[in-house]
């Protein structure tokens, strides 16, 4: 299975258009709380098992995996547990975290709900 890309643009057109789109950060806790892409939730590229179906209930939504940067191999990890697990729509934004902010795009702090 080939994981399927999202650019920076590509996101913020979804988001700008309202489309229903689930973020996952995929990096531990510690980075998450530090900033994390608005109304992201924490799964840590270890855990997608245990907690993928629990936070992503619907296997049908759009889920879009970050972690830091192009280099980091978290989000490509997880989009491939995810689709293993019957995830259909997972898109992985490879630039990440760094490229958000580098945009000077707003974050968000603190623990996952």
């Amino acid at each position: 299975m080939t994981i399927r890309t999202i650019s920076r643009e590509e996101l913020e057109g979804k988001l700008d258009r309202g489309e229903d789109v689930v973020l996952v950060e995929t990096l531990g806790p510690a980075y998450y709380e530090d900033a994390h892409l608005p109304g992201a939730v924490n799964i840590p590229h270890t855990q997608v098992d245990g907690l993928a179906p629990r936070l992503l209930p619907d296997r049908s939504a759009q889920v879009v995996v970050y972690c830091s940067n192009r280099a980091c191999q978290n989000s490509p990890q997880a989009a491939k547990r995810l689709d293993a697990l019957g995830y259909e729509n997972v898109y992985d934004y490879e630039e990440g975290k760094q490229d958000w902010i580098g945009a000077g795009l707003p974050t968000e702090s603190g623990a996952s709900a």
